[in-house]
């Protein structure tokens, strides 16, 4: 099969027809700092407004990056890894974004502007650093095989591959190991999680996708996708997964390094790309780095734009339906979660300046996500 790479278009982000997602080679700014403000969440299929800057919606281009209200504290981001040469233009350069020097700003700023459209669910009783605990709590627990620890909602729904389980007796948490590699999007106005990782089962290392939701500081959702041996397949052809790709991909992506002020994308601007991304799929794979590439479950494709089309205007279907999608602003990563072709599926993507530089997927088989897509 043979694919074409195609221009880049305004802030839109897109897929591929068969394999989405990806590491990229160049890298997140190199940006040390705290990572405690609040990004925005948005229910599937939101968006700002048409006409709105950087939408993704009508494919116009706007500054590379609003700036917010909300003020970082001090603090390391996570798996931060000194910088190479890629790195975007300031903001008020176009979407399509000049490249800037080798290495890059190296300040951190306050957050991009605030929550996406939907409810917020985290209002005042949820922050970053209560998000960041959690996920480690819940890694710890799971190694133990014993949630007994963890704040638990009384109405918790927990799902593997799109089957609901009891949390504690069933699937991965009767096998796991500890986490050996893991990196979220923190989103505190929706009080959402999502993770990529890496757990070992019975001495096999398996990529992971975690989601959870707290309301009141419990845990209310628990979403998981485990892909073992020979659970992802397109057209009949079997992928093995390549975790240790993942784990590597910090080197170039460095995904929880936080992004300088100047550089990002608020949280309406990345959830319209990946709204656009599931409902025009597999119609454009927009601004995305010359150097960007996917990963499946490790495994990588191609460039992010393999197989793609750049579609102008407001989605016009509904192609994939999600039931998650939400960004965290302060590290430029945004998630959405959906069925695909047998697979419920868990899309990664790291933005700033306007640009996407990296698309990661984790597949797991499926015949439901176990969750309502729309």
């Amino acid at each position: 099969m043979t694919f074409a790479r195609l221009p880049s278009r305004p802030l839109q982000v897109y897929g591929s027809v068969l394999l989405l997602l990806g590491a990229c080679s160049s890298e997140a700014p190199p940006t040390s700092g705290g990572s405690s403000a609040t990004a925005g969440s948005s229910s599937a299929g939101d968006a700002p407004a048409a006409g709105s800057p950087n939408s993704g919606a009508g494919g116009t281009s706007g500054s590379g990056g609003s700036g917010g209200g909300a003020t970082p504290t001090s603090g390391t981001g996570a798996s931060n890894t000194a910088g190479s040469s890629h790195t975007p233009g300031a903001a008020g350069s176009s979407i399509g974004g000049a490249t800037g020097a080798s290495g890059g700003p190296a300040t951190s700023g306050a957050a991009g502007a605030g929550g996406a459209s939907g409810a917020a669910s985290g209002g005042g009783d949820c922050s970053r650093e209560l998000l960041k605990q959690t996920v480690a709590a819940y890694f710890t627990a799971l190694a133990a095989h014993s949630p007994t620890s963890l704040p638990i909602a009384d109405s918790v729904k927990v799902t593997e591959n799109g089957k609901t389980i009891m949390i504690g007796e069933d699937g991965l948490w009767k096998t796991a190991g500890m986490v050996k590699y893991d990196k979220s999007a923190l989103d505190a106005e929706g009080c959402n999680t999502a993770t990529e990782a890496v757990v070992p089962e019975e001495g096999t290392d398996l990529p992971v996708a975690l989601r959870l939701k707290l309301v009141a500081q419990k845990i209310t959702e628990i979403e998981t996708i485990v892909v073992r041996a020979g659970d992802y397949k397109v057209s009949g052809s079997n992928y093995p997964s390549k975790p240790d790709a993942i784990i590597m991909s910090d080197t170039s992506v460095k995904w929880e390094t936080v992004v300088p002020e100047a550089m990002r994308n608020t949280p309406q601007e990345m959830n319209a790309w990946m709204s656009k991304y599931f409902k025009a799929f597999p119609a454009g794979v927009c601004n995305t780095d010359a150097s960007c590439k996917r990963l499946e479950n490790g495994n990588s494709p191609g460039g992010c734009d393999l197989g793609a089309s750049c579609q102008s205007g407001d989605p016009t279907g509904n192609v994939i339906k999600s039931h998650a999608i939400f960004a965290d602003a302060e590290t430029g990563i945004g998630v959405g979660f959906d069925l695909f072709m047998g697979n419920t599926d868990m899309h990664m993507f790291k933005m700033y300046g306007g640009k996407v530089y990296a698309v990661h997927a984790i597949l797991g088989a499926a015949t439901s996500t176990g969750w309502d897509d729309k």
